[in-house]
């Protein structure tokens, strides 16, 4: 298992920034999603947690086939998707991610959320993060990749007229009032022989800029979501989410066929048999963790 802590400050304080994320994730998601590719949300509810008080929790598929790395390829579905649940208890949110059909797959991601510019080392409440585990990630000056380079997200040129906020300039979280960080610690598991390294990897380094970008559009956006109450971007939530299930739904229906047939590798192939992996020469480690949050008896990363 890999594990890394990712550091993302913004010029927002946490209390904004409970709006700005639920805006955010929902203008995202439906961006992102054409063809059959994309975010479906499969349910949004309301949730009560003994220990961190009420919630939201938010189950969502993920169909990424064509954003895969070619060796993946070789051995997943041409639809596949991940599932995300997120529980959402803000200013602290767990998400998790499993995909069925590939053995021991998980990632799971705790953040909070604090007006800070990310000094706090021991955010979670337990032992700090190894040093050499922990990044901290620049909305403003930190590389992105070019085909979600936006001129109008550009940090660096953005100013908000509601809020006087922007542009930001070098050295920004030294000295910009407000200044939140969101403190996200990742734990990546692919306990399959001969994939674990490079998956676990790949994971990371996508994870990254999916940070990056959504957090830069986060603030980008500031004068679309600012002065909005938490009925009124739950209701525009609500209306991204229909929009965004229809182009994915849309899509699927017009690939033919719908359900492809898997590659041989996978016609006798489940997650719970071991014999199976076997006789292909591939060794699991233990069973990884459950994937109901720790704690638990019944979160584009958020």
């Amino acid at each position: 298992m890999l594990m890394k802590e990712y550091r993302i400050c913004m010029p927002l304080t946490v209390e904004e920034y409970r709006i700005g994320q639920l805006y955010m994730i929902s203008k995202h998601c439906c961006e992102q999603s054409d063809g059959g590719e994309g975010v479906e949300v499969v349910r949004n509810e309301p949730d009560m947690h003994p220990e961190h008080g009420a919630g939201q929790l938010t189950e969502k598929r993920i169909y990424l086939s064509s954003k895969l790395p070619s060796w993946a390829k070789a051995f997943v579905p041409r639809i596949f998707y991940v599932t995300e649940k997120a529980w959402n208890f803000y200013p602290y949110t767990i998400t998790e991610y499993s995909a069925s059909f590939i053995p021991k797959f998980s990632i799971r991601i705790e953040t909070r959320f604090e007006d800070n510019n990310g000094n706090n080392d021991r955010v979670f409440g337990d032992t700090p993060t190894p040093a050499e585990n922990v990044s901290f990630l620049d909305i403003l000056s930190d590389p992105i990749p070019e085909k979600h380079y936006k001129e109008s997200e550009d940090l660096s040129r953005w100013r908000s007229s509601k809020t006087n906020r922007g542009p930001l300039e070098i050295g920004w979280k030294d000295h910009h009032k407000p200044i939140m960080c969101s403190y996200k610690r990742v734990h990546c598991s692919f306990e399959v022989y001969g994939f674990q390294t490079r998956t676990e990897d790949f994971v990371h380094r996508s994870i990254k800029d999916i940070l990056l970008v959504a957090h830069r559009q986060a603030v980008a956006w500031l004068d679309e979501w600012h002065g909005l109450s938490l009925d009124e971007v739950r209701e525009y939530e609500g209306k991204m989410q229909e929009k965004t299930n229809s182009k994915v739904k849309s899509g699927q229906c017009n690939t033919v066929p719908q359900v492809p047939s898997r590659p041989g590798f996978f016609r006798s192939f489940s997650v719970t048999d071991e014999q199976s992996l076997k006789k292909r020469g591939m060794t699991t480690a233990a069973s990884s963790a459950s994937s109901v949050p720790h704690g638990r008896h019944n979160s584009t990363p958020e």
